[in-house]
């Protein structure tokens, strides 16, 4: 397993590039019709579940495989809800800070184009 800052700094780099699709969309609104703004929205939106969908299908991947151990019944074992609770609770607050990374890399790239332009 790699150590935790190698996750996340391979979690950023994946997500980079949607990133930037997010931002490239989001300054095309600016000089775009009502209607285009529209679909533009609609997209952002879609790209927004998509993020939020692949999220939770990780931490339900993740949690279960590390937790689960046993399947003699059909509820969980109080270890295993256990384990599950504290994953989900890290998986969250991971998924938080690489989301506050982000607007932090966003907000310096945008004050970085400022300067440039």
């Amino acid at each position: 397993r790699l150590p935790t800052s190698s996750r996340r700094t391979r979690r950023l780099r994946r997500l980079k590039p949607r990133l930037g699709a997010m931002q490239s969309l989001m300054q095309s609104m600016e000089h775009a019709s009502a209607e285009q703004r529209t679909e533009m929205l609609e997209r952002l939106e879609e790209m927004q579940l998509k993020d939020t969908l692949r999220m939770f299908n990780g931490l339900v991947e993740r949690c279960f495989s590390e937790c689960v151990t046993g399947f003699r019944s059909k509820a969980l074992t109080a270890p295993e809800e256990k384990c599950v609770t504290t994953c989900a609770n890290k998986y969250l607050k991971h998924s938080g800070r690489v989301g506050q990374r982000f607007g932090e890399l966003s907000a310096q790239q945008n004050e970085a184009a400022a300067q440039q332009g």
